[in-house]
C-alpha cells in the first residue's frame, strides 16, 4: 500500500488532504460499503484512488490543515500517549494472577455519520426500545403476548435470564433505562440490527473516554463539523433515574460494578465518576426491613437506586445463584417491595436473545401498531418447525447463533459463519440443530461496512489508511417515564484486521479495537454540561463525601501493607548490612536481627538462626525475598497492588503507576536472579534499595495526593497501626536479646527506627538507654518514636469517630496516652530485671496489643458494621 504523500507537491503547489486520503486510500473489500467514499466498494478489488471521499469525510481530512497527513502519525502517537497516561484499560483476562491489563484500543479516525442518516437510525432505536420495554413489562405481568401466540413461551420461559421471581413484581418507573442496539451497514448502505443489548449492556463509559481522546486530536475539525455533544443525554439518564426512584430529586443513585478485575471495570469507575454517582460493589451494600443501604464510615445511608453493571443471576445469593459474592442478599425482595430502582430491572436478559429478533415486527404492530422502521437482519429461531425448514437450506449464508447464550442447562457456544464451514462440517451442525432446535437460531450473515483507519504495522513506521470491518453499538436511556432519547453517537467496534468479515465476529475480545462515532448536528449543536453551571456557597459546603465501608477496608490496608513494606525492606536491608559489615561478630546484634526477622516473616522459624548459620540464615531471607506465600517483601508488594485496585478510582494517576511500578519492578529484578548461586547479598541490596526508592515515592502520593477525608484518615491509621506494633515489637526483642545494651545492636536499633542523624545530632557520642528511650520512645517530634505514633493514632481516630480535634472517641482510648509516659519511670530498673525496667517492658506489651486489638475494633465499627451503636442514617 502506497505510503502517505506530503501535502506539497515538489513545485510547491498545495494539494488538499482531502484529495491526498482519496488518491491513497484503498477502496473497501469487494461487496462492502465504503463508508470513506459514501458506496459499496467495486468488484475490481480493494485499489487505491477508486472514486472521491465522501462530503463529510472530505470535510474531515480538508480540517488537517497543511500538515496534512503528514501529522497523522504524530497525533496516533499523541493518542496512545493519552490512553496510556488516563489508565484506560479492557482487561480481557483479568484475575488476581494476571499481568497487567492491556491499554484500551481506540483508532484514529472516528466513524462519520451525516444527519440523514443519524435521523433514521434514532426513530428506528427509540420505536424498538418502547417494543421491548412493553414486552418485558408483559411478560413479568399479564402474559397475554404468550396467549396471543405472538410470542413462543420457550423463548421466555425457557430463558435463564426471565426470573420468576420477578414475575408480578412492578418495580418504580421505567423497566428498560438503558438498551444498546448493534448495527451494521449492509452494502446498500442501509442499517441493520444485528443484536440488542439489555441486562447490562457496556460502552457508555470507553464511548466517553474515546469522544475526550479523538476530540483532543481533531480539535478544529470537531468544531467546524458541528458533532453533537453527549453531556445532555447523560444529564437527562441521571436525572430519570433520580425522578423514577423512591428517593426523588435527592436520591442516592449508585453504580453497582463486579469489582476491579471485571474486564470493564475502567468503564465503570469512569461512568460513575462523570454521572457523579457513587461507585459500590456488592459488599458494600446491605438490605435490613426491604430496604438497601450502603455502608459508610458515617453508618447505613440508605440507597434509592443502582445502576447495574452486574448480570441478574448474580444480583442476590438469597433467589439467584447462591455461590454469588457480587450480589446483596434479599436485593430482589428490596425491588418488590419498590423501594428501589434498579436500571434496568432484573429479568430484562430474555431480551437479548437473537430468536427474539424475528418476532419482534409482529409485536410492534400489536403493541404500537407500527412497522419497524429499523428492520433486523432476518433471523430464524430454529424451534419453530417452518423457520427451521426455511432456514436450514440456506447454513451457508447464515450465522449459526445459541438461542439462550451463555445457558448452565442449554447448548451453548460461540457463533459460528455458515460459509466457513465444509460440507461436512454443515451437516454435522444440521442434525445437533434438528436434535436441539430450540436451543439454534440462524440469522443472516451480513458484508459488514468498512470504515477508513490510521495504521502503523511496528513502532516508528510510518502510517498508512486501512479499511476495517465495523459494527455500530447504539444507546437508547430513558428520560422520563415511558419516554426515552438516543444518544448522538455510538461505539464503533472495529476489526482487528482487514478482512471483509460478517456481522459475527467482531468482538474486542477477539482483539478488535473501537472507534468514536460523530454524528453531525443538522443545526445548532447542544453545548449543555453536567457542570453546575453557578454552584453557591450553600450547595458547595453541602457536599456529602460519602465513603463507602468497602473503600475505607482497602484504604485501611493500603496503608498497612504500605508500612508493612517499608519495615521488611529497611529490616533485611539492615540484616544484610550486619552480616557482612564490621559488626557481624555482635552476638546480641545478631541474635536481635534473627529473631525480628523470623517475627516479621522474612525468615521461617525452621532456619537456623545468624548466630548458629551466619551464611544459612542470610541465603534463607535472600531467597524468600519474593516468596508469594510468606509475608515477605514481594507479598507486601503484591497485597499493597491488590489494596491499590480496590480504590483505583480514589488515586492520583501517577501514585496508581507508581504502586504498579513497584512491584513489576521488584519482581523483575528478582526474577533475574532466580536459581543463580551467584545471587549475593550485594545484589539483594540493590534490589531493596530500588523497593525503598518506589515505597518512598508511594508514601509521598499518599501524603500529598489524597483528599484528607475518612478514607485518608483510615489509610494513615492503618500505617501508623502497623508502625506501633513494628517499632514497639522490635524494640522488646532488643531488650530481650541484649542488643540494646551493645554498641553494635544499639546502632542497629537507631537504623531500624531511621533515627540515627537525630540520635547523634541531639546526643552526641553518648550511648546511653535513657537517652535511647527518650528519643524512641519519649519524643512527640519523631515520628518513629512509639509516643508520635500513638499521639497520631488517638488523634485520627477521635477525628474520625466525628469529633472535633482534641475530641477523645471510644477507639482511641485503647490507644496507651503518651501523656502518661514518664522517662523516669520507663528507665527504672529492678535489681532481678539484669537492667530492663518493668514498666518500659509492660508499655511495649500494650502498645503491641493495642495495635492487633484496634484492627478488629475498626472493622466491627467501620467495615462490617456489627457494632449496634452504628446506626441507620436517614
Amino acid at each position: 500500500m502506497d505510503e502517505p504523500r506530503s501535502s506539497l507537491f515538489a513545485t510547491g503547489a498545495y494539494e488538499a488532504p482531502s484529495t491526498l486520503a482519496a488518491g491513497i486510500a484503498a477502496a473497501a473489500t469487494p461487496g462492502h460499503f465504503d463508508e470513506l467514499r459514501g458506496q459499496i466498494a467495486s468488484s475490481t478489488g480493494p485499489t487505491a484512488g477508486t472514486g472521491p471521499l465522501a462530503p463529510e469525510w472530505a470535510r474531515f481530512f480538508d480540517q488537517l490543515g497543511e500538515p496534512g497527513l503528514d501529522d497523522l502519525d504524530r497525533r496516533m502517537a499523541n493518542l496512545r500517549r493519552q490512553i496510556r497516561d488516563n489508565g484506560v484499560t479492557y482487561n480481557v483476562y483479568a484475575d488476581e494472577g494476571s499481568g497487567p491489563p492491556r491499554p484500551w484500543s481506540v483508532d484514529l479516525f472516528p466513524l462519520i455519520i451525516d444527519p440523514e442518516n443519524w435521523q433514521r437510525i434514532s426513530a428506528g432505536v427509540l420505536q424498538r426500545v418502547r417494543v421491548l420495554d412493553r414486552v418485558m413489562a408483559d411478560m413479568y405481568g399479564e402474559q397475554r403476548l404468550l396467549a396471543s401466540g405472538l410470542l413462543p413461551p420457550a423463548l421466555v420461559h425457557g430463558h435463564p435470564g426471565f426470573l420468576r421471581e420477578m414475575h408480578g413484581a412492578q418495580p418504580p418507573g421505567t423497566l428498560l433505562h438503558i438498551a444498546a442496539f448493534d448495527l451494521a451497514r449492509g452494502p446498500d448502505g442501509h442499517w441493520w440490527v444485528v443484536s440488542q443489548r439489555t441486562q447490562a449492556p457496556s460502552g457508555l463509559g470507553y464511548l466517553l473516554e474515546n469522544r475526550l481522546a479523538i476530540s483532543r486530536q481533531f480539535p478544529e475539525a470537531f468544531e467546524a463539523m458541528q458533532v453533537q455533544r453527549l453531556a445532555s443525554t447523560y444529564g437527562a439518564l441521571v436525572e430519570s433515574l433520580k425522578r423514577s426512584s423512591p428517593g426523588g430529586a435527592d436520591a442516592l443513585i449508585a453504580l453497582l460494578t463486579p469489582g476491579p478485575y471485571n474486564e470493564t471495570y475502567f468503564e465503570h469507575a469512569y461512568l460513575a465518576r462523570y454521572l457523579g454517582l457513587t461507585l459500590v460493589e456488592g459488599s458494600d451494600l446491605t438490605v435490613r426491613d426491604d430496604r438497601l443501604y450502603l455502608k459508610t464510615l458515617q453508618g447505613l445511608k440508605p440507597v434509592h437506586g443502582l445502576l447495574k453493571r452486574v448480570d441478574d443471576e448474580f444480583l442476590d445469593p438469597l433467589e439467584l445463584r447462591s455461590d454469588s459474592t457480587l450480589g446483596v442478599p434479599g436485593l430482589l425482595q428490596a425491588v418488590r417491595a419498590g423501594n428501589v430502582l434498579l436500571a434496568n430491572a432484573p429479568g430484562s436478559a430474555f431480551l437479548e436473545s437473537p430468536a427474539l429478533l424475528g418476532f419482534l415486527p409482529a409485536l410492534a404492530r400489536h403493541l404500537l401498531g407500527e412497522e419497524l422502521s429499523l428492520p433486523a437482519l432476518p433471523t430464524w429461531w430454529c424451534g419453530e418447525d417452518a423457520a427451521r425448514t426455511a432456514a436450514l437450506p440456506h447454513m451457508a449464508d447464515c450465522v449459526i447463533k445459541p438461542t439462550y447464550p451463555k445457558s448452565p442447562w442449554h447448548d451453548s457456544f460461540e457463533a459460528v459463519l455458515g460459509g466457513q464451514l465444509p460440507q461436512r462440517g454443515r451437516d454435522e451442525w444440521t442434525g445437533r440443530i434438528l436434535r436441539r432446535s430450540d436451543e439454534h437460531t440462524l440469522q443472516e450473515e451480513l458484508p459488514l461496512s468498512q470504515m477508513p483507519t490510521w495504521q502503523q504495522p511496528t513502532s516508528g513506521a510510518r502510517g498508512h489508511i486501512a479499511q476495517r470491518s465495523v459494527l455500530l453499538r447504539v444507546f437508547a436511556v430513558s428520560d422520563g417515564p415511558g419516554s426515552w432519547r438516543v444518544l448522538p453517537g455510538g461505539m464503533a467496534r472495529v476489526v482487528g484486521d482487514g478482512s471483509g468479515v460478517g456481522s459475527a465476529v467482531v468482538s474486542m475480545q477477539r482483539g478488535g479495537s473501537s472507534a468514536d462515532v460523530w454524528v453531525l448536528a443538522p443545526g445548532e449543536v447542544d453545548t449543555t454540561t453536567l457542570l453546575q453551571s453557578h454552584p453557591t456557597p450553600e450547595t458547595i459546603s453541602r457536599r456529602d463525601r460519602l465513603v463507602t465501608s468497602r473503600a475505607a477496608e482497602n484504604l485501611f490496608w493500603l496503608g498497612r501493607y504500605t508500612e508493612r513494606a517499608e519495615n521488611n525492606v529497611r529490616l533485611a536491608r539492615l540484616v544484610l548490612q550486619s552480616l557482612n559489615g564490621d559488626d557481624q561478630s555482635s552476638q546480641p546484634l545478631l541474635a536481635w536481627l534473627s529473631a525480628a526477622a523470623v517475627d516479621n516473616g522474612l525468615v521461617h522459624a525452621k532456619v537456623p538462626s545468624a548466630l548458629q548459620a551466619r551464611r544459612v540464615f542470610e541465603r534463607s531471607l535472600i531467597s524468600g525475598l519474593a516468596e508469594p506465600e510468606s509475608y515477605s517483601v514481594g507479598h507486601n508488594l503484591r497485597s499493597l497492588r491488590l489494596a491499590a485496585a480496590g480504590v483505583r478510582e480514589r488515586l492520583a494517576q501517577e501514585h496508581w503507576s507508581t504502586i504498579v511500578h513497584a512491584e513489576e519492578d521488584f519482581f523483575r529484578r528478582c526474577a533475574a536472579y532466580e536459581g543463580e548461586e551467584t545471587y549475593l547479598s550485594v545484589d539483594a541490596l540493590r534490589i531493596l534499595e530500588s523497593a525503598s526508592g518506589h515505597l518512598a515515592a508511594i508514601t509521598g502520593g499518599q501524603t500529598d495526593r489524597m483528599t484528607r477525608d475518612d478514607g485518608w484518615r483510615l489509610l494513615s491509621i492503618g500505617r501508623h497501626i502497623e508502625r506501633l506494633g513494628f517499632l514497639a515489637s522490635s524494640l522488646q526483642l532488643a531488650l530481650d536479646t541484649g542488643a540494646l545494651f551493645d554498641e553494635a545492636g544499639f546502632e542497629g536499633v537507631l537504623a531500624l527506627f531511621d533515627s540515627t542523624i537525630t540520635f547523634h545530632a541531639q546526643y552526641q557520642q553518648t550511648r546511653e538507654v535513657a537517652a535511647l528511650i527518650d528519643l524512641l520512645v519519649i519524643d512527640r517530634d519523631n515520628p518513629r518514636s512509639l509516643g508520635w505514633v500513638a499521639q497520631l493514632l488517638r488523634g485520627r481516630l477521635s477525628r474520625l469517630a466525628g469529633g472535633r480535634p482534641g475530641d477523645i472517641g471510644a477507639a482511641s482510648m485503647a490507644v496507651p496516652n503518651p501523656d502518661l509516659w514518664e522517662l523516669g519511670a520507663l528507665c527504672r530498673v529492678d535489681a532481678d530485671r539484669s537492667g530492663v525496667s518493668p514498666q518500659l517492658t509492660e508499655l511495649l506489651q500494650f502498645c503491641c496489643d493495642s495495635a492487633y486489638t484496634l484492627s478488629d475494633t475498626i472493622s466491627a465499627l467501620y467495615f462490617t458494621h456489627s457494632d449496634a451503636r452504628h446506626s441507620i442514617g436517614t
